[in-house]
């Protein structure tokens, strides 16, 4: 026992967590018994690989700042808002990050546009992809105090290395100067190297006018939306919906 116990202090010491905890158990309960060396040796390296596994996930997930937590398996078909679920599915897959294409999902506010970004989000990160999500207006905010504070250059390789960078409600602000070439420097720095997932009230049609400066516009775009895969909800707010169903319980 005494042995087992310096094994396990000596695997915590090596950072090898997950190893120490499965072999703590395992000689509780003299389960370690029932294997043969390799096989043990085997099992041990699986449980270690496992922990990192995890550990790694839930750091993307924290790194990612979710606003929510959204899952591909409870993304709701029933509702009558344009989703097709074989294309949806195929696009969780994830083989779009692979490919590195990017998903525009437009609709009026309410209808679960943000909900499906970060779904696909989290399944990223749980498929171990460096992910990051905003809401655009605050992306714009922390692109000028980038700018103020010296750090824009590291602000925008942060987004680059990401595998998937998520922007919610763009076309919520005004673009002036600044954010329309940090708009542009963003998409820029993603083009052809990972992915981008957009969500906008605004039709993709009235993008041009919105980013303005005809040029950049034309750049952002032609980056952007024709590498697409397009996702156009319908239909009334679920939130609406969930309230009424609520007070109709009620």
């Amino acid at each position: 026992m005494m042995n087992n116990q310096t094994t396990i202090e000596k695997m915590k010491q090596m950072r090898l967590q997950g190893m120490a905890e499965s072999h703590y158990t395992n000689t509780q309960n003299n389960l370690h018994q029932d294997y043969t060396i390799d096989s043990y040796t085997a099992l041990l390296i699986d449980q270690e690989w496992e922990y990192r596994q995890n550990r790694k996930m839930e750091n993307l997930i924290r790194t990612a700042r979710f606003k929510e937590v959204a899952s591909i398996k409870d993304v709701d078909y029933s509702a009558k808002r344009n989703l097709d679920k074989n294309n949806f599915e195929r696009l969780s897959t994830l083989d779009f990050i692979k490919n590195k294409e990017n998903i525009i999902i437009t609709g009026a506010t309410g209808t679960g546009k943000s909900y499906l970004a970060q779904a696909l989000g989290y399944q990223s990160c749980i498929t171990i992809h460096r992910t990051l999500y905003f809401n655009s207006s605050k992306l714009m905010e922390k692109v000028k105090v980038a700018r103020l504070e010296g750090t824009y250059t590291k602000f925008i390789d942060k987004i680059e290395k990401c595998d998937l960078l998520i922007l919610d409600d763009f076309g919520l602000f005004e673009l002036d100067n600044i954010t329309r070439q940090a708009l542009m420097d963003i998409i820029e720095s993603k083009y052809d190297r990972s992915s981008i997932i957009i969500t906008s009230q605004i039709p993709v049609n009235k993008w041009h006018e919105l980013i303005g400066e005809g040029t950049i516009a034309d750049a952002i775009l032609d980056r952007l939306v024709y590498s697409s895969h397009r996702i156009n909800l319908e239909g009334e707010s679920m939130r609406k919906n969930k309230l009424k169903n609520i007070k109709y319980y009620n």
